[in-house]
């Protein structure tokens, strides 16, 4: 069967490379941020964007790796809010905007988990649309 042979390369390891969690550094940096939660029953998506409303992270809790009816849950959308703050504080955010959407059961949890990092929260908004009218009523019937 042979010798194993060991071959070792010379100079140091890596240099001149950059690691995987150092590339993905922030390449934005931002002190004032706009967080837009979309809450849904079946999902939670947070997108962090700057004052002009371009994106700059997202994420949601399908993303995160929760499946069915565990991605509508408030400890989903906690994480989420984890994630989005970790992200926020490598491009350097200190204020928040925060617009809510949706009816689902994240969308306190998601603001929660994002003020436990030490985020100053300007004002919150709620966006759900409402309905000013009510469906339309059926047709008289035909006999």
């Amino acid at each position: 069967m042979g010798k194993k042979r060991v071959i070792k390369k010379s100079g140091g390891e890596g240099e001149g490379k950059q690691t995987r969690s150092s590339s993905k550094s922030a390449k934005k940096k931002l002190d004032y941020a706009v967080m837009h939660i979309n809450a849904s029953y079946n999902n939670t998506t947070v997108n962090l964007s700057d004052k002009e409303g371009r994106v700059v992270a997202w994420s949601s809790s399908g993303s995160l790796g929760f499946k069915g009816s565990k991605k509508g849950t408030p400890f989903a959308a906690g994480k989420v809010g984890e994630l989005l703050a970790d992200r926020a504080t490598d491009m350097g955010v200190k204020e928040v905007d925060i617009i809510l959407k949706g009816i689902g059961a994240g969308r306190e949890s998601a603001i929660r988990a994002f003020v436990a990092r030490g985020f100053v929260i300007n004002n919150i908004k709620d966006v759900t649309p409402v309905p000013f009218n009510g469906p339309k009523r059926p047709k008289p019937r035909r006999v």
